[in-house]
């Protein structure tokens, strides 16, 4: 810069001065996350400091643009560039910037993985910063050393440093930081295990963030809350944050951010069983974070790999036929590969600030399936392999200070040791003698029961597995009770899908079909076990519902009248995504009951004159396990996907036998082609099994697909009554629930725009009359809702709709919009009998564990005790003759069940529940 006269004085100081906006300028490019930018304008803010051509006229004003430029050259993953800035910043900085050099060395060295250089360059910088530096700049400081103890699990510490960081945020107006300590504080909850208060402590500092229009951090934001929905099992759910998540940092080169991404987005692709996509994100982020020579960060990103080894031998495994135990020894085999409780990178990612750093959890819950002690295992050089490099990755991740992932990865090595049948000796079991600290997290706690249950098994102990197997689960339904979402109780259960098929694998080896048949209750349908505490009045989600109904019933009206509304559409999505996250945020659930027995489900069956068969799936293939006449029986059925096609193809016909639009002829070869289907499914299904059952009504207990089959449909079942419930414990409490006393009226509602709907439910009015009648105007969602609550009976006729992609808004259509699945969590006293007379909102969507979500399901977790609704769709005029005879039978003590069996025409009806 040049001065050489008065007036050039005065230019001068307008030099300075634009050199200072941009300093500023490129310090709030980098808190909101565009470290492009703020190198953009930190360089040209330099360059009219003469710099780098000649000695800078202002020292302390370059070394300052100096650490800024640092920090946005390493963010783009330019970390050596960064650290050379660093060291001629370090040079040229007075007395009042030592502390911020420190920090901005120690925030590189921690986006490099050096977590424990890190700390002691923060510890270093924080009373520096105290005695000379700025409040925004000891702020950050303590904000990135909030980040350093998070990343070594020491929590308490980094609440802290937060809080700390809050109050100088709060006192000197340093907005945009304190919206990143309020993220931080809920990585805070999400590694004590909080998921609901994780997640809605991300999304009010998303809030904040938005409101700053931080759209670099809006997009680190982004991918955190994912990492939380990993954590609670929904892996589509957190896909789709990703992907938008890596756009955004692609856009703005977080190269650090991306990388991170691209691992979370590796593990969301193994929990969904996308082994292939597993492996090209996970190569993606570990070439990143080394191309950035971050070792923390590529050991993760090698860990992932690991993992995705070994689901990969374990798929290879369970697809070959199982081979017959040895007389005299116990069989082992590989459980089903997809989920498990796989190792979660110690580090909790938190946020960062202009120099924050965050550091990670890839989260990762899949590993190998049960272990393996086969002589002739065509994986055994393989796993051998994958045993030897995460052993070294435990190693490394110790050295770096990434315990809770070292220990993951020795258990890792053992899990493959075993599948390789190379079972280790006593001395080199350490890791799973060590005692759990209290600060581990939960996928390390399932990962060290299953590891540990898998060497019993190898070691011939099957009795100690199952033990450890069912400490296991019965941690995760402690974890489970901390949701007050019914979405994530019933997600949460695919973390312990390897601890599932392990155990039901040991029972089978063992012998006893009673022993299975309690395994197999054990670990299904678990979140029917715990019932919800009632959400509290929140004026702004009813707000959102209130709209949502108006646009519901707008788009409806769209979609009547040729019109398709895309506005309306995608605000409905976005007032149902706002919805389900507000959900996701409620915790705690009252006390859970333990799983049914086979003794208990014997003495109800015999009580009830009934039967029961529960399904399976053992490597692949289909089993039935049928409780009659005070026996139990396992009988093979055969491979299970020819059997999920042959539902699937009967839904479809049944859906498009049902447009009244089809010609006569197209509709017949329909029909027949739907009979084809039943009767394939009848031999594959019924005809093993039918000898055992016997004369009685029927209780299935389905599995996957078969949860929404039409089982009245199949030919070996017309006629006779039969209850599907999704366990033996569920068909138990409904069966309670059925002898209980309701108090309130019979409640009748005829839905919009159902041509029959109000004759339907004239005739059926005759048959109650102390019923509540609601049409037209008269029945809303509110009043229909409210009048569910204690009604013996309830029969809506309405329109209705099963949502794939977002089950819990499968709904109704009424007069001033649709009523939601979600909304039934609000029923005070569930209703006895609910009966849905239109469309297919008897379907829902099975996740992992066979845990159903839907209407249907709703219904029976709010404790209803019998739900009658059509799994396919149905003509509307089907309706009001059906349903006048179904309620003349019910009307005069019949079952629900036995009513359904005597009506005229078999239907896709099928009653869940008690029966």
């Amino acid at each position: 810069m040049r001065s050489a006269s008065r007036d050039g004085s005065t230019s001068e100081r307008r030099e300075v001065a634009r050199v200072v906006r941009l300093h500023q300028s490129a310090v709030r490019a980098g808190a909101a996350g565009k470290p492009a930018a703020a190198a953009k304008r930190a360089t040209e803010a330099l360059r009219l400091l003469g710099w780098p051509g000649a000695e800078p006229s202002r020292p302390a004003l370059a070394a300052r643009l100096l650490l800024t430029l640092a920090h946005a050259e390493a963010e783009q993953g330019r970390t050596e560039l960064g650290l050379e800035l660093l060291d001629r910043a370090e040079t040229l900085a007075d007395l009042a910037d030592v502390g911020t050099v420190l920090q901005q060395r120690g925030l590189l060295l921690l986006r490099v993985g050096e977590i424990d250089a890190a700390l002691k360059l923060l510890d270093a910088a924080v009373p520096v910063l105290q005695e000379h530096g700025e409040p925004a700049v000891l702020a950050r400081t303590l904000l990135n050393r909030g980040v350093v103890h998070l990343t070594a699990g020491r929590v308490r510490l980094a609440r802290a440093d937060l809080r700390l960081c809050r109050e100088l945020a709060g006192a000197h107006g340093l907005d945009l930081l304190a919206a990143k300590v309020e993220h931080n504080l809920g990585y805070c909850a999400l590694a004590g295990g909080d998921v609901p208060a994780a997640l809605q402590t991300f999304d009010t500092a998303a809030d904040s963030l938005r409101r700053l229009r931080a759209d670099g951090f809006l997009a680190i934001s982004m991918l955190d809350r994912a990492r939380a929905l990993l954590g609670a099992g929904l892996d589509t759910a957190a896909a789709e944050d990703l992907d938008r998540s890596i756009e955004l940092l692609k856009r703005h080169r977080l190269s650090q951010d991306l990388g991170e991404a691209e691992l979370a987005r590796a593990q969301a692709a193994l929990g969904s069983g996308d082994l292939a996509a597993a492996a090209l994100w996970s190569a993606r982020a570990r070439a990143r974070f080394t191309r950035r020579r971050n070792r923390a960060w590529a050991a993760l990103a090698a860990s992932l790999q690991v993992r995705v080894d070994l689901a990969s031998a374990a798929r290879t495994q369970a697809a070959a036929p199982a081979q017959p135990p040895p007389a005299g020894q116990v069989e082992s085999a590989p459980a089903v590969a997809g989920r498990s409780s796989g190792a979660t990178a110690a580090a909790v990612q938190p946020a960062a600030s202009s120099g924050d750093v965050r550091p990670a959890t890839d989260g990762s819950r899949v590993g190998v399936a049960s272990g393996v002690h086969q002589p002739e295992n065509p994986n055994r050089r393989k796993l051998l392999t994958v045993a030897r490099r995460a052993t070294r990755l435990a190693a490394t991740l110790r050295e770096l200070g990434l315990r809770h992932d070292a220990g993951s990865a020795e258990l890792l090595a053992l899990r493959a040791r075993v599948a390789a049948g190379d079972t280790p000796p006593a001395e080199q079991r350490a890791p799973v003698r060590r005692a759990l600290a209290a600060d581990v997290p939960l996928d390390v706690r399932l990962l060290h029961r299953l590891t540990r249950a898998e060497l019993h098994r190898a070691d011939g102990r099957p009795r100690a597995a199952l033990d450890e197997l069912r400490k296991g689960l019965v941690t995760l339904q402690e974890h489970r009770r901390r949701f007050g979402s019914l979405e994530l109780q019933s997600s949460v259960a695919a973390l312990g899908a390897d601890l599932g098929a392990c155990g039901l694998d040991i029972s089978w080896s063992l012998g006893p079909p009673s022993l299975v048949f309690n395994w197999s209750e054990r670990s299904r349908a678990q979140s029917f076990r715990i019932r919800s505490v009632l959400p509290p009045h929140d004026p702004q989600i009813a707000e959102a519902l209130a709209e949502l109904r108006q646009l519901r019933r707008a788009v409806r009206l769209g979609e009547l009248e040729g019109r398709p509304e895309p506005q309306l559409r995608a605000r409905c999505a976005d007032l149902e995504q706002s919805i389900r996250r507000h959900g996701w945020w409620a915790g705690d659930t009252e006390e859970s009951h333990g799983a049914a027995t086979h003794a208990e489900v014997t003495a109800e069956l015999a009580r009830a004159g009934r039967c029961m068969v529960s399904y399976l799936v053992r490597r692949d293939r289909l089993h039935a396990l049928v409780l009659a006449g005070g026996a139990i029986t396992s009988v093979e059925l055969g491979p299970y996907a020819p059997v999920a096609e042959s539902v699937r193809r009967l839904l479809s016909d049944l859906d498009t036998a049902a447009d009244r639009r089809l010609p006569a002829k197209l509709s017949a070869v329909v029909r027949a082609s739907a009979d084809r289907q039943a009767a394939t499914l009848d031999q594959a299904l019924i005809a093993p099994v039918r000898a055992a059952l016997g004369p009685h009504d029927v209780v299935v207990v389905p599995t996957r697909q078969l949860a929404v089959l039409p089982w009245g449909l199949l030919p070996s079942l017309r006629g006779r009554p039969v209850a599907v419930a999704p366990s033996a414990s569920v068909w138990l409490a409904a069966r309670t629930a059925a002898n209980s006393v309701t108090t309130g009226a019979p409640l009748l509602v005829a839905g919009p725009d159902l041509v029959h709907a109000d004759a339907e439910i004239e005739a059926i009015a005759r048959l109650y009359p102390g019923g509540r009648v609601l049409r037209g105007a008269e029945a809303t969602a509110t009043s229909v809702l409210a009048g569910m609550d204690a009604a013996p009976v309830v029969h809506v006729a309405a329109h209705g709709h099963h949502d794939t992609q977002n089950v819990l808004f499968s709904r109704l259509e009424l007069g001033d919009g649709p009523l939601l699945a979600y909304e039934l969590q609000r029923l005070g006293t569930a209703p006895g009998q609910v009966v849905l007379s239109a469309c297919d909102v008897g379907r829902a969507v099975v996740r992992a564990g066979d845990e159903l979500v839907g209407f249907t399901a709703a219904l029976l977790h709010a404790g209803t005790a019998n739900v009658v609704a059509s799994v396919a769709r149905i003509p509307d005029e089907l309706g009001p003759a059906v349903m006048a005879h179904y309620h003349r039978a019910v009307a005069l003590g019949v079952s629900p069940a036995r009513a359904l069996a005597d009506l005229p025409e078999a239907t896709p009806f099928v009653c869940f529940g008690a029966g």
